[in-house]
């Protein structure tokens, strides 16, 4: 199963939330606790499950696997003026993607097939070092656990926080980068569940802040990209709502 010296021997995938397991197969997924008869070892996923990419703006694809695999959140690639990366990776290894040179997470619950990639390209693997003291992120190779804001490859990022400790947001010309924060991508939009409700309610606010400054075109959530102003709309009334 080994493809280039460094990739894990064993690596499961679940299917009914995508999340990735590197090494011995658990019982259980740690993510969602689904038994491990619903696993599939990641070159059966490969098979199985083909990451596709649609275009969302000039500079901007989303990659989603076909058939959906479970809960996995999108990955965005942004071809930059210093090359290409992604905001997250997807859930199902696919060798036949275009490489980038950096992956940038938004949060530690999806690292997907991060390692497997990161290996095939030598691509760099960001993510703020909060995540990092997180079990679902052990066993994930990291080569930057950034501290707060910084700018990389023009792409701006916010550490956010709230939904998890080191939640980060990005910024690419007018593209903004939200993940699962809120969702639905509607008028009945909520505050992610799966998080201290005083924490990212009161955190929430500076990603308001942000896109109330900065004015983007569009927003980017994990499965949906959808109006600026609509979105900032929705997120605020999830905001008063949480209070």
């Amino acid at each position: 199963m080994e493809l280039v010296e460094g990739f894990p021997l064993r690596q499961w995938v679940c299917v009914p939330c995508g999340y990735n397991m590197i090494g011995e197969m658990p019982d259980v997924c740690p993510f969602c606790g689904a038994r491990h008869d619903r696993f599939v070892s990641w070159d059966v996923g490969e098979e199985r499950f083909r990451v596709e990419a649609m275009d969302v703006t000039d500079g901007v694809s989303q990659l989603l696997s076909r058939p959906r695999l479970g809960l996995e959140h999108a990955c965005y690639r942004i071809e930059t003026d210093e090359g290409s990366v992604w905001i997250d990776s997807p859930s199902a290894f696919n060798r036949s993607l275009a490489p980038v040179s950096d992956i940038f997470f938004t949060h530690k619950d999806f690292m997907g097939a991060s390692n497997q990639y990161r290996a095939q390209w030598n691509a760099a693997v960001h993510i703020h070092e909060a995540e990092t003291e997180s079990p679902l992120a052990a066993a994930f190779p990291v080569d930057d656990a950034f501290r707060g804001d910084f700018t990389s490859h023009g792409i701006e990022a916010f550490h956010i926080g709230g939904h998890t400790p080191g939640f980060t947001a990005y910024l690419w010309h007018d593209v903004l980068f939200a993940c699962d924060y809120a969702f639905p991508p509607n008028d009945t939009m909520q505050l992610n569940p799966y998080s201290d409700p005083a924490e990212i309610a009161n955190r929430g606010h500076r990603l308001l802040a942000i896109a109330r400054e900065r004015r983007p075109r569009l927003v980017a959530g994990y499965s949906f990209v959808v109006p600026g102003e609509a979105w900032m709309r929705w997120f605020e009334a999830a905001l008063e709502r949480a209070v």
